[in-house]
């Protein structure tokens, strides 16, 4: 099985893809206040370009790899998760 991938709810093609290639795919609003103890469960986390603050922060409090999917496709995504980044 592949691992679990949180997404930035405005990614809907980038999820799309992912759930097709067989990854457990979970929407995420950063508009709420995410806990680091929730995203720790990720294996990645993929988020717009509007969100580059969020990037260093959460960086530091999980272990899942944050891929800011401005400017790349679906396929570039799903490439730098399985990449580690």
């Amino acid at each position: 099985m592949k691992g679990t991938i949180a997404i930035q709810k405005d990614l809907t093609p980038v999820r799309d893809y992912l759930a097709g290639k067989g990854y457990h795919v979970e929407s995420i609003n950063l508009d709420e206040q995410q806990s680091a103890s929730k995203l720790r469960n990720y294996d990645a986390i993929v988020l717009s370009g509007e969100n580059s603050d969020f990037l260093g922060y959460e960086e530091a409090r999980t272990k899942a790899v944050v891929i800011n999917a401005s400017g790349l496709t679906p396929e570039e995504v799903a490439g730098k998760i399985e990449a580690g980044g």
